[in-house]
């Protein structure tokens, strides 16, 4: 059909691409025309496609959720971006939500809500998971605490780590000064970027800066 709805589906796991694609494609208003296993392909399959909706999910290896949806905006602002996930906390919501996805679920909905979900961004309809959208509200309601108070959610090691994103520091570099693996630096900086509602280290960075965490001598 000329007016189908076209759809890129974006998640890791193969079994999950396989069971969400066997539903869509019943559906005869909707096209899944494409599949991709990470966050670098996500983007590739963007650029080729320009799909009307995007099913992102968040957590994946080396480019995660959040990282690609900043970038398939970017090389298709039109495309909306829905994310299917399993995690409803602060430290994915936010982050993805500022970068540019449209709608989020969580993938314990119905596959009625799932193909509801993907109309009405394809009309650009936002869809929460009530959950999501209580979080939603009361930040917008200013009922959450200030940006200022956010620093006492971070923990000493992570303010630590700020500092030196601030300096400009590589996960590598701050590993080896602190002494811990890269993994445990990047698990600091993903829980940083989630408590502080931020998008990249680069914000991070800007932030720490802003709210005077670091000075110039």
């Amino acid at each position: 059909m000329s007016d189908s709805i076209t759809v890129l589906l974006v998640d890791d796991h193969s079994v999950v691409r396989q069971g969400v694609r066997a539903f869509l494609v019943t559906q005869p208003d909707i096209t899944v025309v494409g599949e991709a296993g990470s966050g670098e392909d996500a983007v590739k399959l963007t650029q080729q496609y320009v799909p009307d909706v995007i099913l992102m999910d968040l957590i994946m290896p080396n480019m995660d959720g959040v990282e690609a949806t900043r970038r398939v905006k970017h090389v298709s602002p039109r495309s909306q971006v829905v994310v299917l996930t399993s995690y409803h906390d602060d430290e994915h919501t936010f982050p993805a939500l500022k970068a540019g996805a449209l709608s989020y679920i969580l993938k314990d909905i119905s596959a009625e809500e799932l193909t509801s979900a993907v109309r009405k961004a394809a009309a650009g309809e936002a869809v929460l998971h009530p959950r999501v959208a209580a979080r939603v509200i009361k930040e917008l309601q200013g009922r959450r605490e200030d940006a200022l108070n956010l620093f006492t959610e971070l923990s000493e090691r992570e303010l630590e780590v700020l500092k030196l994103i601030a300096d400009g520091m590589s996960n590598a570099e701050m590993a080896t000064k602190l002494v811990l693996s890269e993994k445990t630096i990047k698990g600091h900086v993903s829980n940083i970027l989630g408590k502080l509602h931020l998008v990249d280290r680069t914000q991070a960075a800007v932030y720490a800066w802003r709210e005077g965490v670091v000075r110039k001598e």
